[in-house]
């Protein structure tokens, strides 16, 4: 397995193009590791049935230190050979891998925290590969202040584009991998999107600007989740965090608020009293309204077990 893993990434270093299969990525390292895993596994058990189970804890345990170095090696590719033609293929191939190691492990019936290095190549494998586009993205998502958001129709369709010109260069990731993408590129926009509005400086005093202001974010938050849901994104779990903002924005009575933060916390529990302090400011609230809403969020023990970061990605002031 080691032999295997060491002129594997020789490979990347030397620049050598992955293989292409069914118009993905391509590596045969994932097959090679399950097939001696597979080999020692039979061959124990042909001798005895018992041999058979005593050697299938040592040969997940040696896979478990494979899976470590192998990430090791990935992180090692990723930091050092930024410079070459074929690194984003490569990249796509290692991404690639891990379904096959993931079925593997799954019919093994091996312990979850095996796939902890897999996930971890994953998540650095699709940071790499989502860099450029975010950068990109940048001085867009930057504009949204600058422009007192009167133009936030335009600069949102410029993001969209810039999205779109890019996506081309994802698909040699296998499809499912293409989703969990798609789900990251969903979560940075909404992401970006309520934090040019926590940045906001300029108060709305009245009912008018405070529900104008509300109408073009309800209309933005279409248009991210019709583009979002377009390019692939199962993120059905973003679908509630711009609107339900304008509606806070939108409304005049402070108990109204209330109850609407409070629906809202369930949905994301990682909202704070800091982001909630932001979108009120917006409002021009007296101190004692937004104490008294704020205090909502004491109250409120509601969260769901698993939930994923949205507002804990956001810093606020």
């Amino acid at each position: 397995m080691a032999r295997a893993l060491d002129l594997e990434s020789q490979r990347w270093a030397q620049d050598v193009a992955p293989q292409r299969l069914n118009g993905h990525c391509h590596s045969e390292l994932a097959i090679d590791i399950i097939q001696i895993i597979s080999q020692g596994q039979i061959k124990a058990e042909s001798i005895t049935p018992d041999l058979g189970k005593q050697i299938q804890h040592m040969l997940l345990a040696e896979l478990a230190a494979f899976l470590r170095s192998y990430q090791r090696a990935f992180e090692d590719f990723l930091e050092r050979c930024k410079q070459l033609q074929n690194y984003r293929a490569n990249v796509m191939a290692n991404i690639n891998n891990c379904l096959s190691f993931r079925i593997s492990l799954e019919k093994w019936q091996a312990p979850q925290g095996l796939l902890g290095p897999l996930n971890e190549l994953k998540s650095h494998g699709f940071d790499t590969l989502l860099q450029g586009l975010f950068w990109d993205l940048k001085p867009l998502f930057k504009r949204f202040t600058q422009t007192r958001w009167t133009a936030s129709a335009q600069t949102l369709e410029e993001i969209v584009s810039t999205v779109e010109t890019r996506l081309p260069e994802f698909s040699e990731l296998r499809e499912c991998f293409q989703e969990e993408l798609m789900e990251l590129v969903h979560l940075h926009l909404v992401k970006e999107y309520i934090v040019r509005l926590c940045k906001r400086r300029v108060v709305l005093k009245t009912a008018e600007q405070q529900q104008q202001l509300a109408g073009q974010v309800l209309a933005n938050a279409e248009v991210i989740q019709h583009f979002c849901t377009q390019i692939g994104s199962p993120a059905t779990w973003l679908h509630h965090a711009l609107p339900k903002l304008a509606e806070i924005i939108r409304l005049q009575d402070p108990s109204a608020i209330k109850m609407e933060v409070a629906t809202y916390a369930t949905w994301y529990p990682d909202f704070s009293k800091g982001h909630l302090s932001a979108i009120l400011a917006i409002k021009g609230m007296s101190s004692s309204e937004v104490k008294s809403i704020r205090s909502i969020l004491d109250v409120h023990t509601g969260a769901p077990e698993a939930t994923k970061a949205l507002f804990s990605l956001i810093k606020v002031g």
